[in-house]
């Protein structure tokens, strides 16, 4: 019966897997089949239901003979309200009659298919023919029936009814099958692709490293991901569905549920999120961080709320070993400030302390020989008692700057200072100082007696490396200038500073005197104190005495307003 079927989209378009051929053959044979087809598909949209053209018509104008008489069937199909296309099928009429009406009624009846039109110009009006008409949709045929012999038979006729009526009913079955066949391919599709949608998602999930769970307004979980479940150690099986206290919470957090997940809901609003700790199910605690987001329903209605939880045990673990190691330094640092304490108390009290001791014997010698008056030890003991007052106050000093508390800062002219502490230091037989010093006042903010004793430790570093030297023994103090700061530049004609020793000069406990007499503090005390001012200190080769030259670099309080350096006097 169908000769051909297949499918015609909205923009009258053959699908891929269809077999209208027929269709365009039929629409090219006939001008009245190609109106006719139109006007089948126009129907069948406009009207959305189903509609039929026929019959076709060859070249020369006849109806289809080679496989009987033959009409076409379109079935709409819409999605969301709107057309998509049609269904089409080729039928064969002559052979629905022949397969459908019984074999004794087509033995005593003769059966021919007509065009209504045709009929009323070309029948024979007789009567023993009668005439059936086909209500098909677009069609105008009718079934003119004549029986082989005269005499009436109301009983088949009765029969050619119900065959009448069987056809037209097969004729809506096979179109309701066409639809049917059209929503079940559309149905495996859509299928096909919330399948592969939802194995795409799963894959998402599995592959994420951030633990994800979803739980309601009670707190009961509803959905958690691989990741979540490897950082708490239990199946997914195991947590969905359970309600506070969770069976990963921490022993306080599972005593105290309610105000642990209130403070996930307050720190909802904050990017930082909330740092808790999870009890792993083999026993050992997980440091996470949470952050929360209202899970919402299509219609906006919050039905919980959705948790990102990322595993930061390591973050945490790293944190704690670099606070003990700090620790650690921090302990390390104070026995070494201890050791810096005592070593530079002994460092600067060696000097008026053994200043103070010959002041003691000698007098005491003299007061036993009686060769001193009362006026001579007089200035004697206020000579000691300088010294003594001063020892006091370098111990206040240097216990000051080793608890790094603020200094005793003023404006200091730094030309006086150099130039009383070369009048007041003991000069050195046989070693000639040279003054290069600036001839107006150049002004600083320092600790006085602080940069005293930096001073002075310069003084007998150089000292002592001028008489190492092979010619005459010779010491420099100069004051270069450099935009905003002047510098204490020492100067001896030693053998001055190895390349491999500039590093270690400056470190203390170290020494270059091969005398052992050295504690290799006075130049660690020098750095210290300069950097405590906020400057710095240089070693370097001095051009003129061929020695080392040790430059303090410090910050000018009036840099305008400072002269340049000029040749002074020369000390013997």
């Amino acid at each position: 019966m169908i000769l051909a079927r297949g499918w015609l989209d909205a923009k009258n378009v053959q699908g891929h897997d269809t077999g209208l051929a027929r269709l365009r053959a039929d629409t090219d044979s006939h001008a009245d089949n190609a109106a006719a087809l139109g006007a089948m598909r126009d129907i069948a949209r406009n009207l959305r239901r189903a509609s039929y053209a026929g019959t076709m018509r060859n070249p020369d104008g006849d109806g289809d003979g080679g496989d009987g008489d033959v009409i076409w069937l379109a079935v709409p199909a819409f999605e969301r309200g709107e057309f998509v296309g049609n269904y089409l099928a080729s039928i064969s009429l002559s052979t629905a009659m022949q397969r459908l009406v019984p074999t004794w009624f087509r033995q005593a009846h003769r059966l021919l298919l007509m065009d209504n039109q045709q009929d009323q110009r070309d029948a024979q009006h007789d009567d023993i023919s009668y005439r059936s008409q086909m209500n098909l949709a677009g069609t105008d045929l009718s079934i003119r029936v004549t029986p082989l012999d005269s005499r009436p038979a109301s009983v088949p006729r009765a029969f050619f009814g119900v065959a009448l009526l069987f056809l037209l009913g097969m004729l809506g079955m096979l179109a309701s099958l066409v639809a049917l066949r059209r929503d079940f391919v559309k149905r495996q599709r859509v299928e096909a692709m919330l399948q592969s949608q939802v194995a795409l998602r799963r894959a998402m999930e599995n592959s994420l490293t951030v633990g994800l769970r979803a739980w309601d307004l009670q707190g009961r979980i509803l959905y958690v991901n691989q990741a979540f479940c490897r950082i708490v150690g239990y199946p997914a099986r195991e947590l969905v569905g359970r309600s506070p206290p969770l069976p990963y919470w921490s022993k306080g957090q599972a005593e105290n549920p309610q105000p642990v997940t209130e403070r996930l809901i307050a720190r909802t609003a904050e990017l930082a999120g909330v740092e808790l700790q999870f009890q792993h199910h083999g026993g050992h605690l997980v440091d996470v961080l949470v952050h929360e987001a209202p899970l919402s329903g299509p219609q906006g209605q919050q039905l919980g709320w959705m948790s990102s939880v990322l595993d930061i045990s390591e973050r945490k673990q790293a944190e704690r070993m670099a606070k003990r190691q700090q620790e650690r330094l921090e302990a390390s640092g104070r026995l070494v400030a201890i050791g810096e304490v005592a070593s530079t108390l002994a460092h600067e009290l060696n000097q008026p302390l053994g200043a103070l001791s010959g002041f003691a014997t000698g007098l005491r010698n003299r007061l036993r020989a009686g060769q001193i008056t009362l006026e001579e030890a007089a200035t004697v003991t206020e000579r000691m008692e300088r010294l003594a007052e001063k020892s006091g106050h370098i111990i206040q000093r240097v216990h000051a700057f080793a608890r790094r508390r603020e200094l005793s800062r003023q404006n200091v002219d730094l030309v006086a200072l150099v130039q009383q502490i070369v009048r007041q230091r003991p000069s050195a037989p046989n070693v000639e100082l040279e003054l290069d010093l600036a001839q107006t006042p150049v002004w600083i903010e320092a600790d006085a007696l602080l940069l005293e004793h930096a001073v002075l430790n310069l003084l007998a570093n150089a000292e002592h490396r001028a008489t190492c030297g092979d010619g005459p023994a010779r010491m420099r103090i100069s004051m270069p200038m450099m935009p905003a700061m002047v510098g204490i530049a020492v100067a001896d004609s030693g053998p001055g500073v190895p390349p491999e020793q500039t590093d270690q000069v400056f470190t203390a406990f170290y020494s270059a005197r091969e005398d052992g007499m050295g504690m290799g503090m006075g130049l660690a005390i020098c750095r210290s104190v300069v950097e405590a001012h906020h400057g710095r200190i240089e070693v370097g080769h001095d051009p003129l005495l061929g020695g080392a030259s040790f430059t303090m670099w410090l910050a000018l309080t009036n840099p305008s307003g400072a002269a340049p350096p000029t040749p002074s006097d020369t000390i013997p």
